[in-house]
C-alpha cells in the first residue's frame, strides 16, 4: 500500500507528460458525449469518460462489442461459459461480481440482468453501432444500483439521432476454424422519415472440441424527425446456438487445450428488445422520453441436466434538461424518472420465479461560471423491491455526487468529484446465503481525480480513483452456510479499489494514428480474514496499444497489442491466471466502394487463457481456453 501512496504522488506529472506531448497544436476538436443522458461536450465534464468511434472499430476489424471494448479501450474481459463471442467485462476490478457492479446501456436502455446471468452484448450487430462511451467509476446518480464500477452506454447509428441517408452494406467474411459471416445493413430515408434494418449470419466451429456456434441477429429502427421532435419504434432479435466445452484441468490444458470433458453440452440463448422513444426541444428545454421490453430465453444442457429459463424485463423512463444563463454563469439541470420491472421463470421440476422492481427520481445541477469553472451536484432516490420464491427483499437506497471541473488554457482541463453508490445482492445471491442471515445493501464512497486534454490532434485523459467498498456482495466459498458445507454469498468485509487509468487518442500524422489504453489497479480486502489480499480475477496492471496506418490512398495496415497481468482465481491468493499478451493485426484495400480486407488475431499463436475459477491444491483448474492464431478475409461493399 505503501508503494501505490508513492504512485499517487508522483503519477500525475508521468502521466500528463505522456498524454501531452507537445502543446504546439491547441485548436479543439468538439466531442461530444451521451453517457450523461443528453447530449453534451466531453471538454468540461467532471468525470471520466472513454469513447470509441465506430471508425475506431472498422479499422480494428473488431467483430463484436465486447471485442472492440478490450481491443479499443483496453477493458480487462474474461471469456463467458456460454461463448459465442460474448466475455465478462471489468471496468475497475470488481472480478468475479463486475457484472453486477456495472450497468449497460443500449440507446437508453438498461440491458443489466437481475442476476448473475451476465449482460450479452455479443448479439449486438457491430455495425449498427455509431459510438461506445465508457462513464468510469461511480454513475449511479444517472444509472442506479450497480453502477459503482461504471457505465458501458452504446448508441447504435439509428439511435443516434443524426440526419439519416439513403444508404446500403454489405459484407462477407471467411476465416479460421471454419468462420463464415455474413451481414447487411440498409437505411431508407426521406421526408423526415427513415428506416433502418440490419441482419448477420455468423457461424463457427470455434478452437475447442464442441464448441460449434452459430449466431443470427436482426434489428429494425423507424423514425420521424424535424427541427425540434424526433419520434421512432426499434426491434431487435439475436439468436444463439452453442455447444458447450466447459472447463479442464490444468494438466488437461498443457496437454490439449482444444479437448472438452463435456461433449454433449449445449445452450440456446435469445435475446428480444422492442423499444418507442420520443425526444424533443422547446426553447431552453430538452426532454426524452422511451420505454422498452426485453425477453431473454435460455435453453440448456449441462451434464446431462436441463437448464432452462424465461426472462422478461420492462423499461421506460422520463427525464429533461434545461438551460439557462444569469449574467456570465450558466446553468444546466437534468432531472428525471426510471421505472424498471424484470422477472425470471427457471423452468423444469425444481422451477422458480423471481422478480426485481425499481422506481427511482434523480437530479443533476451542473452550473458553469464565467471563468469556465464548472460545478456539478446530483442526486438519486432508489426504491428497489426483489423477490425470489417467495423469499423477499427491499430496500430504499440513495446516491449523490458533488464534482468540478475548471479549464487552464491550451485544452487542458482538470476535474474531481466524489459520490456515493451503491447495489443490492441480486436475486441469485440474497437467495442462497446462511439461513437467518440477511445481506445488507452494499456502499461505495468513490473519489477521481483527472485531467483532459482535448487537441486538434487527438485527447488525452488521466484518472486516479478510489472506491472504498462496505459490505460487498459475493460469494465466498470459505463462508459456513449452516448445512455442513462451504460457500454461500455473503457481505465481505470493506474492500477498496484504487489506481491510475490512461486513454490517448493521438494523430502523429494524416496518415499514422495512434490509441493508448493503460491502467494500474489494485482491488484488495481492507479487513476480515482476506486482509490484505487481491481480490479475486482483477487483474492489477493492462495495457492496449493501437496504430493505423494508411501507406498510400486507398491502403491502410492497423494492429495493436493487449497486455493483461496475471491474477489470482482463489480469495487464498494461491492460483493465478497467468499474465497473457495478444497482438492483432489487419490489412484493408480500398477500392471504389468496395473494402478487401485480411485480418489475423493472436498473431504470435499465443497459447494463453482468461477464464478459470477453481484453485485446487494450489493448481488452477476449470480453465476456459482461448483461441490461437485466427486469419479473416473479408470484403465490404458499400453503396
Amino acid at each position: 500500500m505503501r508503494s501505490l501512496h508513492r504512485l499517487r504522488l508522483s503519477a500525475w506529472p508521468l502521466a500528463l507528460a505522456a498524454a501531452c506531448p507537445s502543446f504546439a497544436q491547441t485548436s479543439l476538436n468538439p466531442v461530444t458525449v451521451t453517457a450523461t443522458r443528453f447530449a453534451e461536450p466531453v471538454e468540461s465534464l467532471p468525470l471520466g469518460v472513454s469513447i470509441i468511434t465506430a471508425e475506431e472499430v472498422r479499422k480494428s476489424g473488431a467483430t463484436t462489442v465486447t471485442e472492440a471494448l478490450m481491443r479499443l479501450a483496453g477493458v480487462p474481459g474474461r471469456q463467458d461459459f456460454y461463448g459465442g463471442g460474448e466475455y465478462n467485462l471489468d471496468l475497475r476490478g470488481f472480478g468475479a461480481t463486475a457484472d453486477s457492479n456495472q450497468v449497460v446501456i443500449l440507446d437508453g436502455q438498461r440491458l443489466s440482468e437481475a442476476d448473475l446471468g451476465g449482460t450479452r452484448l455479443a448479439g449486438i450487430p457491430i455495425d449498427a453501432v455509431e459510438r461506445i462511451e465508457i462513464l468510469r467509476g461511480g454513475g449511479a446518480v444517472l444509472y442506479g444500483e450497480g453502477a459503482t464500477g461504471g457505465v458501458i452506454v452504446i448508441t447504435t447509428k439509428a439511435g443516434a439521432g443524426k440526419d439519416r441517408r439513403n444508404a446500403a452494406s454489405g459484407y462477407l467474411a471467411a476465416g479460421s476454424y471454419n468462420l463464415r459471416d455474413a451481414r447487411a445493413t440498409a437505411t431508407l430515408a426521406g421526408g423526415g422519415f427513415s428506416l433502418d434494418a440490419g441482419a448477420q449470419r455468423r457461424t463457427t466451429d470455434n478452437h475447442r472440441d464442441n464448441f460449434r456456434s452459430a449466431l443470427d441477429t436482426a434489428s429494425l429502427t423507424g423514425q420521424w424527425a424535424n427541427q425540434w421532435l424526433r419520434l421512432g419504434a426499434s426491434y431487435a432479435t439475436d439468436d444463439l446456438d452453442i455447444r458447450l466445452p466447459g472447463g479442464i484441468s490444468q494438466a488437461q490444458y498443457d496437454a490439449n487445450p482444444r479437448q472438452t470433458n463435456r461433449p454433449n453440452d449445449w445452450a440456446q440463448l435469445r435475446n428480444e428488445r422492442g423499444t418507442v422513444f420520443a425526444q424533443a426541444e422547446w426553447g431552453d428545454w430538452q426532454v426524452a422520453a422511451d420505454a422498452g421490453q426485453r425477453q431473454r430465453t435460455l435453453r440448456s444442457m449441462n451434464s446431462g441436466f436441463a437448464f432452462d429459463y424465461d426472462i422478461d424485463a420492462d423499461t421506460w423512463s422520463l427525464r429533461a434538461r434545461h438551460e439557462a444563463s444569469f449574467g456570465g454563469v450558466k446553468n444546466r439541470v437534468v432531472f428525471g424518472y426510471d421505472d424498471a420491472k424484470w422477472r425470471r421463470d427457471i423452468l423444469g421440476a425444481f422451477g422458480s420465479t423471481a422478480t426485481q422492481h425499481s422506481q427511482a427520481w434523480y437530479v443533476k445541477d451542473d452550473v458553469t461560471l464565467a471563468g469556465g469553472t464548472r460545478l456539478a451536484a446530483g442526486w438519486r432516490s432508489e426504491d428497489i423491491a426483489k423477490d425470489s420464491s417467495g423469499l423477499p427483499l427491499a430496500d430504499g437506497e440513495h446516491a449523490w455526487e458533488l464534482g468540478v471541473s475548471h479549464p487552464f488554457g491550451h485544452g487542458i482541463t482538470a476535474y474531481a468529484r466524489t459520490g456515493r453508490s451503491f447495489r443490492l445482492a441480486n436475486v441469485d445471491e440474497f437467495s442462497f446465503t446462511t439461513p437467518g442471515v440477511a445481506l445488507e445493501p452494499q456502499t461505495s464512497r468513490d473519489h477521481e481525480l483527472g485531467v483532459r486534454w482535448v487537441h486538434a490532434a487527438g485527447r488525452a485523459e488521466a484518472r486516479l480513483y478510489r472506491s472504498d467498498v462496505t459490505n460487498e456482495i459475493g460469494f465466498d466459498p470459505a463462508a459456513p452456510s449452516g448445512f455442513g458445507f462451504l460457500g454461500v454469498n455473503t457481505n465481505f468485509d470493506p474492500a477498496r479499489r484504487q489506481g491510475l487509468e490512461l486513454d490517448v487518442v493521438h494523430a502523429v500524422t494524416k496518415a499514422v494514428g495512434l490509441r493508448l489504453n493503460a491502467a494500474l489497479r489494485s482491488s484488495t480486502f481492507r479487513s476480515g480474514p482476506y486482509a490484505g489480499l487481491d481480490v479475486p480475477l482483477a487483474p492489477r496492471r493492462s495495457v492496449a496499444l493501437r496504430a493505423d496506418w494508411a501507406p498510400a490512398g486507398g491502403h491502410r495496415v492497423s494492429g495493436g497489442v493487449n497486455w493483461v497481468s496475471s491474477q489470482f482465481v482463489d480469495f487464498d491468493n494461491r492460483c493465478t491466471v497467468p499474465s497473457y499478451s495478444t497482438a492483432d493485426m489487419r490489412y484493408a484495400y480500398q477500392w471504389k466502394n468496395a473494402e478487401f480486407s485480411l485480418g489475423v488475431a493472436n498473431l504470435f499463436g499465443r497459447k494463453y487463457y482468461t477464464q478459470a475459477f477453481t484453485c485446487v491444491g494450489g493448481t488452477t483448474m476449470s480453465i476456459y481456453p482461448e483461441p490461437g492464431r485466427a486469419f479473416t478475409a473479408a470484403v465490404r461493399a458499400s453503396f
